[in-house]
Parts: structure tokens; sequence; C-alpha cells
């Protein structure tokens, strides 16, 4: 590392740190569970790392002192702060008869929705970025949120980028035991968890054609067409709401009743954690779309389990680099 800070150009050096930059802001969205935050991580790691250059004696690679850095960022900002939830956390499933979707809760609260482009290297190991894909999987980041901070870490660091107990020992300055301990536990808590939901790394075939038939169907908005692609167990969801519902017959219920008003959508496609997804588009009277939802879709048994709409369209469409108006 001398050799790089003695010998290369400032725009050398950026780049040495940016090759980084999507690798590690996957890591800092499986730990923090939100793509602003992760960015707001790496962002600081970034600066840290540059500030700190000529401190670093080159005793580690600085691939594995960015991490050091990221998680150092990750773990002061989980401190005193509560884990980031999906709806299905806050109690029973709702009624589908509802005036209003009730109160709002703040986008802290919530679980959000990534784009892959923001999160998996591109260009890689095909198998590197088919694990990178499996483990943004929402089922997969919000069992994470229930782990320990520490042992969230470890569990990434261990089981996703397949870093060695000793390796992540060194990272996290604590022991292999306490390292090796650590995935124990986080390991028998993620069992406790339905991680069986949702798409596995690679959409083959006839999920896409599933994918495919509901998002027809969902422009259509032929009600029956959509249930029959529905698993008996599907949840819809609709943060920043905490209402939640399950099974076929209050979705459809719901779609017929207050979700009438998507009649006529639009969709557009988008890659999101990990899987195909979509920007849903409300028809207004004036003839124009407005941006009403990132729909994210679980699958599980060739059946649609999870129906997932995120509806801080403010935030979210910006991010995945979608207009908040169709003409």
């Amino acid at each position: 590392m001398t050799e790089l800070v003695t010998d290369l150009s400032e725009s050398e050096l950026q780049q040495q740190l940016e090759q980084y930059r999507v690798e590690l802001t996957g890591y800092c969205y499986r730990m923090l569970g939100s793509g602003f935050d992760a960015e707001d991580a790496v962002q600081d790691t970034m600066v840290r790392a540059w500030r700190n250059l000529a401190k670093f004696e080159g005793r580690s690679s600085l691939r594995s002192w960015l991490y050091r850095i990221a998680t150092n960022v990750c773990l002061t900002q989980l401190e005193g702060r509560g884990r980031r939830a999906r709806p299905m956390d806050f109690g029973g499933a709702g009624t589908p008869v509802v005036e209003s979707l009730g109160e709002q809760h703040g986008e802290a609260t919530w679980l959000l929705p990534v784009p892959d482009a923001m999160v998996v290297p591109v260009g890689g190991d095909p198998a590197e970025a088919a694990v990178a894909k499996e483990s943004i999987r929402l089922a997969f980041v919000a069992a994470l949120q229930h782990l320990p901070a520490r042992q969230r870490a470890v569990l990434i660091l261990r089981e996703v980028l397949q870093w060695s107990a000793a390796e992540t020992a060194a990272l996290l300055e604590t022991t292999v035991a306490s390292v090796n301990s650590a995935l124990q536990r986080a390991r028998a808590t993620l069992a406790e968890r339905d991680l069986d939901a949702g798409h596995a790394a690679e959409v083959g075939d006839d999920q896409q054609s599933l994918l495919d038939r509901y998002a027809h169907a969902f422009e259509r908005y032929d009600i029956e067409a959509m249930v029959a692609l529905l698993h008996e167990d599907v949840v819809l969801s609709m943060p920043p709401y905490a209402l939640w519902l399950q099974g076929p017959t209050d979705v459809r219920t719901w779609w017929l009743g207050p979700g009438a008003a998507c009649e006529g959508s639009r969709m557009l496609p988008v890659t999101v954690n990990g899987a195909p997804g979509w920007g849903q588009y409300r028809a207004t009277p004036g003839g124009r779309f407005e941006a009403w939802a990132i729909q994210v879709v679980e699958i599980r048994d060739g059946r649609i389990i999870g129906l997932n709409s995120f509806l801080d369209t403010a935030v979210l469409f910006p991010m995945f680099g979608l207009p908040l108006t169709l003409d």
C-alpha cells in the first residue's frame, strides 16, 4: 500500500477505492436493510479510507481493509436502533375491507428494496453473482435483521462472502472461537425463519413465465387470472403501511375493493432484490400515469407467495432510475 500512496496519482488512488463500491454497498445493504443507509455507509467508508490511506501499512489487502471500515460504520449505525421490519412483523393479518390504509410508519421502520445494479457487481464470476443475488432476497435480508449486529456481520462474511473464520476474526478483532460460536447462533436463528419464500438465485423459464403472466394480468386488471397464480399462503403488503393480508380470498377482495384504483396501471420492469420486479404507475384522469409502487414478487412451489408493494415513490423511483410520471 505504501507504493500505492507514493506512486499513484490521486485519480488512480480513487479508482483503487471505487472498484469496491458496489460489493461494499451490497454488504452494507445486507447489514442495514436499506439501500439509502447502505449508500451513506459506503460513502462514509470511502471518506475514512481516503483520509487514512497513508496510515495503511498493507498488512491486509485493500479490500479487507475497506470491509473492516465498512463493518465498523455499519455497527455504529446499528447501535441503539431497532431492526428494519416488514409489515408481517407487526402482528396478525388485517382485513381487506377497510376505508383507509391507516397510519404510515416512517422510512426507518421498513426493510426497503434495492436495485440489483447498486449491490451486485457485474462482469465477475457467475457463481459469485448468483450468491450475491440470492443473498439480497427480501426474505433473506429480513431474516438477517433478526440477528444481533455482530452475528449479522459474521454470517454475511462467512456464508455470503466466503471469508475464513480467521479472516473474519481478524476483521472483527476477535477470536476464531468467538466467530464460530457467533456463526452457530446466527445459523440457528435463521433456521427458525421461513427462507423458502422467494426466488432462487436464477429465475428459470417457468418462473419467468409466471412473472410475465402476472404482469400482463395486472395491466389488464384481470382479477381471476391474477388469483389463479397465487399460493394458498400468499401475503400482500404495502409499506409504509403496516396493513398486510393473507390468502387468495382476501387478496382478491382487496383487488376488487380498495385496490381497484390500480386498474389500468402500467408496469415497467426493473431488477430488484435479485429478481425481476416492476415500477407500477397508476392511471390518472388526465391520461397520464403516476408512480405508485415498486412491486417485488416472491415465488414458492410455482405460485406467488409474496406481493410486496413499496409505496414511497418519491424516494424509491429515483433510486431505480424510474420517472415519477409517464405520458
